[in-house]
């Protein structure tokens, strides 16, 4: 196991009516902006508890947070944020509106001229504005880590920022605020889910059994609750256990003393900026041509895996392998999510400027660094 530090400051809130705490966990004397995406929180009660449990506090609001948040919006809630001197950011939504928030959060103090620099070149964030969340759908974690990612239109591209400054002091989780969320949302957060697990697990053994089980256990816990949602989507505790489940995902715990590798994020928001596909559908078509292509690389963990969390038999490692591919996408697409590019009318010949985009960056993805813009055209041509 790899030397590491561990910490995290987020308070979570759990369960039924939690939104109520609001009015304990705000500063009353703050003065605090609410952002929200498309609406729905006015839909399904969300938007009522929050502005209920808030009386008495100074409040202001922005909504129209895309599910890929753009810079440009996130720009329009900075310059409001400064214009009415906002002490506090309260984001209500998914994972799309919580990274949102963090970068605004971070662009209002933010002393360089153009804020996308914190994406693009990697500058320092030294202070943001604090932040806290009311979680809607779970799939991203964001309630509960540093990381948030922002599209860029004029540019095509899709970057990440991760920042200590940028940890939500609290986040309200309720499940019975993803009743009403269609069924692609749920599908797509289960799989969102399951591959951040993934890039934290798949990659090679360093003897940390205990973060081998504790993602082996968040695996077999969004393959059971996944199959029980579609089945009985009013369901509380089968929302309940998906929910702390995504956010076990990526809030560092499983992270930590072990490699990362991260291959199929990179290349699923490349595939988002080119063609606008849902992020976690992405997801399902790369990660296992990425594990085609790797798997000798990936062979002892895949076979860990198909045996572990699928129960498989044989003794034969590549028999392991190749159940381990065919057992997760059988998953995804019980989930009704796409698992080649085919399925979304896509070839790999159209997703080549995905792969010179990352040529462009110079990256070396991968556990080893390994992977370049030819291997990633290679693992879309396994994807097709």
């Amino acid at each position: 196991m790899f030397n590491f530090q561990y910490y995290n400051p987020v308070r979570i809130v759990f369960g039924k009516g939690a939104i109520k705490e609001l009015s304990a966990l705000v500063d009353k004397s703050s003065k605090v902006l609410l952002l929200y995406g498309g609406g729905s929180i006015k839909k399904n009660g969300v938007y009522d508890q929050i502005i209920e449990a808030l009386q008495g506090v100074r409040l202001a609001e922005f909504s129209g947070i895309e599910p890929n948040p753009q810079y440009s919006t996130c720009m329009q809630a900075v310059e409001l944020a400064k214009q009415e001197r906002i002490d506090f950011l309260l984001a209500a939504g998914g994972g799309s509106v919580l990274d949102a928030v963090k970068f605004i959060a971070a662009a209002i103090k933010f002393p360089g001229k153009e804020p996308w620099d914190i994406l693009s070149k990697g500058a320092k964030v030294s202070s943001a504005v604090p932040l806290g969340s009311v979680l809607t759908l779970p799939a991203t974690g964001s309630e509960m880590n540093t990381n948030a990612v922002i599209s860029r239109q004029e540019t095509g591209q899709k970057l990440a920022m991760s920042s200590r400054y940028v940890y939500p002091v609290f986040s309200i989780l309720d499940p019975e605020t993803t009743y009403s969320l269609p069924e692609r949302q749920v599908a797509n957060g289960i799989v969102d889910a399951f591959v951040h697990v993934m890039e934290q697990y798949m990659t090679y053994d360093v003897n940390a059994p205990l973060q081998d089980r504790f993602a082996e256990s968040i695996l077999m816990t969004l393959v059971e609750q996944g199959h029980n949602v579609m089945k009985n989507p009013n369901d509380y505790e089968t929302r309940a256990n998906i929910m702390w489940a995504a956010t076990m995902a990526l809030n560092g715990l499983i992270a930590v003393g072990v490699p990362q590798d991260w291959t199929t994020h990179m290349i699923g928001h490349e595939l988002t900026a080119l063609f606008g596909i849902d992020h976690a559908r992405t997801l399902a078509i790369v990660m296992p041509a990425v594990w085609q292509h790797q798997r000798a690389v990936k062979g002892p963990k895949l076979a860990q895996y198909a045996r572990r969390v699928w129960g498989v038999q044989t003794k034969n490692d590549e028999q392991a392998i190749d159940a381990a591919i065919s057992k997760t996408k059988k998953f995804f697409a019980g989930l009704n999510v796409p698992v080649r590019l085919s399925d979304e009318k896509l070839t790999p010949e159209q997703c080549r400027p995905a792969a010179e985009q990352l040529g462009k960056r110079n990256v070396s993805l991968g556990e080893h660094g390994a992977i370049t813009a030819k291997e990633v055209m290679e693992i879309l041509e396994l994807a097709r």
